[in-house]
């Protein structure tokens, strides 16, 4: 029944907030007894993003741990319930082939691959400071995509792409080299967008809670579950993360968030919405391809520091200011997005 379902979603995204919260301080003493400190890049590299966040060097980061921990913690754990008790506990376990496999792996293993990136960052193993290279990256992000994608369409017998206001379209084999952009482009685009206090944090809330609302509306309840889920997770973290941040999510939550951001989309078949639910994600990854085309055919840049947020910080913006406008300009797009999946739904 939807109204039973419906109370799942709530409850457990209540219960991810409350266990999300828990976890915090546990995660915060031990970041800070390694020492997990984030490191700005050296000012020759990247100097108007060295000035504006000289002061935030040293500052915890990997706490995106905490995000996709309690997520998969609670994943877990239900599951385990379920499979001894039944019961109550297979009510609320949201673990399903057709649904959550893919998500939950999918968080599992990016999560992995971002906490090795901030590890090497901490230490300052890799090129400008520590880290993996742009180009390593977008290659882990592109074999993790593949994976998902010959999933889905040998596996899954994906193969359609939903058009608004006209239907799903057979689109065969190409349905693979869309799902690798969508989803290697959502990753690539929230670690650029982690660069203020809580801007990723509130655009990713946004972004689940309509994928969430989406998956609900088709009888997706086991996804819709796990996008509440998420919800409530990011909320407890934003908690801690707002202006001025006690500690930085790090690429652990960028990637981890970004993946399952662009495999959700894809099980929704909301493709052509994801660019109003994650409106900033496309602006941000927009102001980068611009500043660099304009640099290598123009020799000259178009706005003072990319990402666009660091543009609006050099012109004078508080990072506050910045953050809670580039939120407004999220919940609209947000908002115009279900309005028109729901309009093309029942037209």
């Amino acid at each position: 029944m939807p109204l039973l379902e419906a109370v799942r979603v709530l409850l457990l995204a209540t219960v991810s907030f409350f266990a999300a919260l828990g976890l915090t301080p546990f995660v915060r003493r031990l970041l800070e007894k390694y020492g997990v400190k984030k490191q700005i890049r050296e000012a020759a590299a990247a100097p108007v993003y060295a000035a504006l966040h000289a002061k935030k060097a040293g500052t915890p980061t990997m706490a995106g741990i905490i995000i996709w921990g309690t997520v998969l913690g609670l994943a877990i754990l239900i599951g385990v319930l379920a499979r001894f008790f039944g019961g109550f506990w297979e009510y609320l376990n949201f673990i399903s082939r057709a649904e959550t496999y893919l998500p939950i792996a999918a968080m599992a293993f990016a999560a992995l691959v971002g906490l090795s990136d901030d590890i090497l960052g901490v230490l300052r193993i890799g090129p400008k400071g520590g880290g993996v290279s742009i180009k390593q990256r977008l290659f882990v992000y592109f074999a993790m995509s593949l994976i998902g994608a010959l999933w889905f369409y040998f596996r899954l017998d994906w193969d359609v792409l939903y058009v608004p206001f006209i239907g799903n379209v057979v689109i065969g084999w190409w349905y693979i080299p869309l799902f690798v952009l969508v989803v290697t482009a959502t990753a690539h685009s929230a670690n650029l967008t982690d660069g203020l206090d809580g801007l990723l944090g509130g655009v990713m809330l946004f972004a689940f809670v309509a994928l969430t609302t989406v998956a609900f509306s088709l009888g997706r309840y086991d996804l819709a579950t796990f996008g509440g889920i998420t919800a409530g997770a990011l909320l407890a973290f934003l908690w801690f993360n707002i202006f001025p941040a006690q500690f930085m999510m790090g690429d652990t939550g960028a990637t981890a968030l970004g993946i399952t951001l662009g495999v959700s989309a894809m099980l929704t078949n909301t493709t052509l919405l994801l660019p109003f639910f994650a409106a900033i994600l496309v602006l941000e990854s927009g102001s980068v391809i611009i500043q660099l085309a304009s640099k290598k055919f123009r020799g000259k840049k178009v706005f003072l520091s990319a990402p666009i947020h660091h543009h609006f910080e050099a012109k004078g913006w508080p990072e506050s200011t910045v953050t809670m406008r580039f939120w407004i300009v999220s919940a609209v797009f947000t908002v115009l997005g279900l309005a028109l999946f729901f309009v093309g739904k029942y037209l």
